[in-house]
């Protein structure tokens, strides 16, 4: 089982931060270093502010050498599509192929306020979504010396010389718990899909979802790697553990919802549970405490080894 280290740059943290961060991860041996992509913090004043998470993996793609490196995930309201075909390519070059895109509707209209950014209704941010997601893969796969174009509702592209070229195909992550339109999108382009905080009875139905998705459009379900994310909360004791909550801010740190929370022998028996009822083959690891970065030891010591 993978296991990758999610982080929540907006709640506030330099690029110094993340840097050791990501670094530390590398080191202790995690598969992966992602971010989340937002503007705004969702608790407490966000001091010293966001960092933007392309440019951030930008720069890590050439301070790091094996970690994999991507979004969970990029608003889709952030970004145009080419432009950001572009950015993702061009950081999986500078990191020798090791970039990973997630990407999303959206869903934070304050951060968009906040910030000068339209926020359309769901059922547009959806549309844009699946253009932006056809242009983008669209645009990557397009064989050298050829053009590339697409005319939607949203988004048109007219003889795009669709460069620059990902060292190798970009695995695409899509997620969420909506019923319907996410795992159809799934099935058209995901590599991967992420079911994030749920407790294991909805995660398994998102699946089971998303497999449905796949036989419907032809596609073998087995193709798309099935990840979850949760935020650690370490503790040898359970006072230990609803201490961690509290300082983190969690209303609760109940096993049945997070298997992340608990002591290392938990989380070990916890995440094997996930896995038969799931079949999740990665995990996110969030990690809110940045500056405590002997969790990454304890995880990478006492866990990853059982996994």
């Amino acid at each position: 089982m993978d296991l990758r280290i999610f982080t929540e740059p907006q709640q506030g943290a330099t690029y110094a931060d993340l840097l050791r961060v990501a670094k530390s991860a590398e080191a202790s041996g995690f598969d992966g270093f992602f971010r989340s992509d937002h503007y705004l913090t969702m608790a407490g004043d966000g001091q010293p502010g966001p960092t933007d998470a392309w440019t951030t993996l930008s720069a890590l793609a050439v301070q790091t050498e094996r970690i994999r490196l991507g979004t969970l995930v990029t608003s889709g309201t952030f970004r145009l599509p080419g432009p950001l075909a572009i950015a993702v390519a061009q950081a999986d070059q500078m990191s020798g192929g090791r970039v990973e895109l997630g990407l999303g509707a959206g869903w934070f209209e304050a951060e968009h306020t906040a910030y000068g950014i339209p926020f359309p209704p769901l059922g547009e941010r959806f549309e844009r979504l699946t253009e932006q997601l056809e242009i983008i893969t669209g645009l990557w796969s397009t064989p050298s010396g050829q053009t590339f174009s697409f005319a939607g509702k949203h988004y048109t592209v007219a003889d795009s010389p669709a460069l620059p070229k990902p060292v190798a195909p970009i695995p695409v992550i899509v997620g969420g718990t909506g019923p319907r339109r996410t795992p159809a999108l799934a099935a058209r382009f995901a590599t991967e899909f992420n079911v994030p905080f749920s407790p294991v009875d909805r995660a398994a139905t998102q699946f089971d979802r998303v497999a449905q998705a796949c036989v419907d459009a032809g596609r073998d379900p087995s193709e798309i790697v099935r990840s979850c994310a949760h935020t650690l909360v370490l503790g040898d004791t359970e006072a230990e553990v609803a201490q961690r909550a509290a300082e983190l801010g969690l209303r609760t740190a109940d096993p049945k919802d997070n298997p992340l929370a608990g002591s290392p022998a938990q989380i070990v028996d916890q995440l094997g549970r996930w896995r038969e009822r799931t079949g999740i083959t990665r995990v996110y690891v969030q990690l809110l405490d940045i500056v405590d970065l002997d969790q990454l030891d304890l995880v990478a010591s006492k866990i990853a080894p059982q996994l």
